[in-house]
């Protein structure tokens, strides 16, 4: 499978081989959605919290002698059965959702992904991002030129996660170029994941051919 290749101008400047291993996998959407409810379950932060009868404050002391009273037996007033005493059994910011997925299974669900937006014309192929400073305005108009000559008509769009720029390294000009765009994101392709490659509409890779030896390179180690 051969995808086009557009320059910042939105012109098409040649052609590349799609590696199969990456993007010529069929679809398999057990895999997909495993490899997504793990990823957002290791994001998860727990934040609801009850205090225990040993978190409450107060109730050091036994609020009656235990026999002679004629009432029930009590140790501490911040017992669950009190008003203002701990909580029984309630949700605890102790609670672990992390879930393990193996990481071959998750590159081989992300390559699914990637080879459905291969098939959907959701991969656009940009050849170089030449800006030497971060300017947001460049960063508009290329993805404007791209849009037209890449028949993506929904990549300018200002609300939803428009494109996800995939580089092979590190850019500070290009990073911050597209940073106050909030519909794009850009992430290394020794980064990429299956959660935002199936988030974002359209996948733009920024010198195709070394993303693609990343990606290669961790498809068969």
């Amino acid at each position: 499978m051969k995808a086009p290749i557009y320059n910042q101008e939105g012109k098409e400047t040649g052609k590349i081989d799609l590696p199969e291993k990456v993007f010529g996998l069929k679809p398999n959407s057990a895999l997909v959605y495993q490899a997504i409810v793990t990823e957002e379950a290791n994001k998860r932060i727990p934040v609801a919290h009850t205090k225990g009868r040993g978190e409450v404050r107060g109730g050091g002391k036994k609020p009656w002698k235990q026999k002679g009273t004629g009432r029930a037996r009590h140790g501490s007033i911040r017992s669950p059965i009190w008003v203002g005493g701990g909580v029984a059994h309630g949700p605890t910011k102790d609670k672990v959702y992390s879930k393990k997925l193996n990481r071959k299974m998750r590159n081989i669900a992300m390559a699914t992904i990637l080879s459905a937006k291969a098939r959907d014309g959701e991969l656009i192929l940009l050849d170089s991002f030449g800006a030497t400073l971060p300017k947001t305005k460049e960063a508009v108009v290329v993805l404007a030129m791209l849009s037209k000559s890449a028949e993506a008509k929904t990549l300018m769009y200002k609300k939803g996660r428009r494109a996800l720029m995939v580089i092979p390294t590190p850019s500070s000009p290009l990073e911050k170029s597209f940073r106050n765009i909030s519909s794009v994101n850009v992430v290394l392709a020794r980064n990429l994941s299956a959660l935002p490659t199936m988030t974002y509409k359209y996948l733009v890779f920024v010198d195709p051919a070394k993303c693609f030896e990343v990606l290669l390179a961790r498809m068969t180690n």
